[in-house]
């Protein structure tokens, strides 16, 4: 589902001093909520680990986030931050120092109150190359970061602990994207002692600050989460306790929900029952539909005759049919024209982007020298529905005269022969395709499509690189100050919108989660299609049936 990023590059530094006052502990209480009762959730496969520096799927990053806080969280159901185990912050003039202000009184689920050298340890530990952290690249920009990567050291020189409840941390370069960083799951504050007595079982047996702790793992089976008594936020969880239980078949738990007896089908709906679901009125009303900061894209390799020529890439911009796509997968997504999600801060309401016109394709390949199209290769990971969306694609391109092979492989070996400048000229992005770390325009920018991205390896499978957009990305990843947001988003616009003259994409949709839950079930739709704490927001969900 995801991937690991590093930041884009900034280079001017701006004056900025901001402080934030203490998020109250209260604010997110939900009136109707009742405390108490239990949930069931169903999965078919078990959870890898609940190890935050390790865990990087859609299936544990929620679970990870209720066992476990980091500096930074999303209000509830958005993509707004706010400090979390940090009280407050400070961001020096030249926007490279911060300094956090942690709370008071947290304590993991042992019994022991977390403090700053805490803070300093967890990031240690999940930039250190021993720890083999999917996650490490995220922290790039905090000085000493290349020698830890290197071995060269064991700690972050950039990491200080002023005293017991405070911790400065000191980039190499401005970075908007930080205090992002600083939310995600690798940034997540973990207890040293039980690190050292679990060692690599660690993620079979976490202990954070989190609203739950982990009560019973039975593999194969079952996890339970049990109420965290010492939660810092008081009043939260409202649930007393969350079964998770493995080895139930997508269909099969649907039965169950309709029955009663399941509250989330964690897999969704199965999509060879989401017609009916969607057509019976008493189980469309339990299902919940969210947007999705995801985008499903064609990549042309840029480097690569014929689709070194711009024109060329614009005509298959406009000879695929986005309607009919989103068609295929019973319309749970809807139609995209650039690359970021229409959930995704920075995203331009007014992009019109690339219409659908048969004939201005046509022209535009004959205008680059292939009046009778081309013959070519489009790559796809070859689980469904993907090699039927390849399929679309390929008779879409071959009413202008392209005739694409479809090469149906193994993800893995489709991200091979994306990450080899000689090896795919077109990739479906289907079941790869990007869903963001963060909310956050940059993050669908520098892995993907930027000139770093565009290595052997890497996931820039259009191995596109514009250089005056990349130091473009640098000015607008400078712009720390959040009250500038609004100018760094704009600057993102501009990206974008060159990008898409550029054309090394063709962004064909965007996914829609959706997701049932029981009638017993209670909170606002946005906890069940939570954009950050995917899938589910379990810290803020309660039952209506609380005697």
């Amino acid at each position: 589902m995801r991937k690991y990023l590093a930041s884009t590059v900034a280079a001017s530094a701006l004056a900025l001093m901001l402080g934030l006052a203490p998020a109250s502990a209260e604010e997110k209480l939900d009136p109707n909520a009742k405390q108490g009762g239990a949930i069931t959730i169903t999965y078919k496969d078990d959870v890898a680990t609940l190890d935050p520096a390790i865990g990087y799927d859609w299936q544990n990053w929620s679970m990870i986030k209720s066992l476990f806080d980091g500096l930074m969280d999303y209000e509830p159901g958005t993509t707004k931050l706010r400090p979390e185990l940090a009280e407050s912050y400070e961001i020096s003039p030249d926007g490279t120092t911060f300094t956090f202000k942690l709370r008071k009184g947290v304590k993991f689920h042992n019994g022991r109150e977390m403090t700053a050298d805490d803070v300093k340890y967890s990031l240690d530990r999940v930039t250190n190359p021993k720890t083999q952290s999917p996650g490490a690249g995220f922290f790039a920009s905090i000085k000493g970061y290349e020698d830890v990567a290197a071995g060269k050291a064991t700690g972050l020189a950039g990491v200080t602990v002023v005293d017991p409840s405070t911790v400065k941390i000191e980039l190499s370069r401005p970075d908007a994207t930080f205090l992002h960083v600083m939310a995600i799951n690798f940034s997540h504050v973990v207890p040293k002692e039980e690190v050292e007595k679990y060692g690599a079982d660690f993620g079979k047996h976490p202990v954070g600050t989190g609203a739950y702790k982990l009560a019973e793992w039975t593999l194969g089976q079952r996890l339970v989460f049990e109420r965290n008594p010492d939660y810092w936020h008081k009043g939260l969880p409202y649930l007393d306790k969350i079964t998770f239980e493995i080895g139930q078949e997508p269909i099969v738990a649907l039965l169950r929900l309709q029955k009663g007896e399941v509250d989330v089908p964690g897999d969704g709906i199965p999509p060879a029952k989401f017609q009916e679901v969607m057509a019976d009125p008493a189980q469309k009303a339990r299902v919940v539909e969210g947007g999705q900061l995801q985008t499903g894209y064609v990549t042309m390799n840029t480097t690569m005759a014929p689709f070194d020529n711009v024109k060329v890439r614009q005509a298959v911009n406009m000879a695929i049919n986005k309607e009919r796509v989103v068609k295929i997968i019973n319309n749970r997504a809807v139609p995209a024209n650039q690359p970021l999600p229409p959930s995704m801060p920075g995203y331009d309401k007014s992009f019109a982007g690339y219409k659908y016109d048969v004939a201005k394709a046509k022209a535009l390949l004959a205008e680059a020298g292939h009046p009778d199209g081309f013959e070519t290769q489009l790559f796809v990971m070859n689980t469904d529905p993907n090699p039927r969306i390849a399929q679309a694609i390929q008779q879409d391109l071959a009413a202008i005269g392209i005739k694409a092979s479809i090469q149906s492989l193994a993800q893995a070996n489709v991200i091979a022969a994306g990450g080899d400048k000689a090896g795919a000229p077109m990739i479906w992005s289907g079941g790869m395709a990007w869903i963001a770390d963060f909310p956050d325009p940059s993050n669908f920018y520098g892995p993907i499509l930027g000139c770093g991205g565009a290595v052997a390896g890497g996931w820039n499978w259009a191995w596109y690189c514009n250089k005056d957009l990349d130091a473009k990305a640098a000015k607008a990843d400078s712009i720390v100050d959040p009250a500038k947001a609004d100018e760094r988003y704009k600057l993102w616009g501009e990206i974008y919108s060159k990008v898409m003259e550029d054309a090394p994409w063709a962004p064909v949709f965007n996914e829609q989660r959706f997701t049932m839950r029981s009638p017993r079930m209670g909170g606002d739709d946005k906890l069940y299609v939570d954009p950050v704490h995917i899938p589910i927001n379990y810290d803020y969900v309660y039952v209506n049936d609380v005697q």
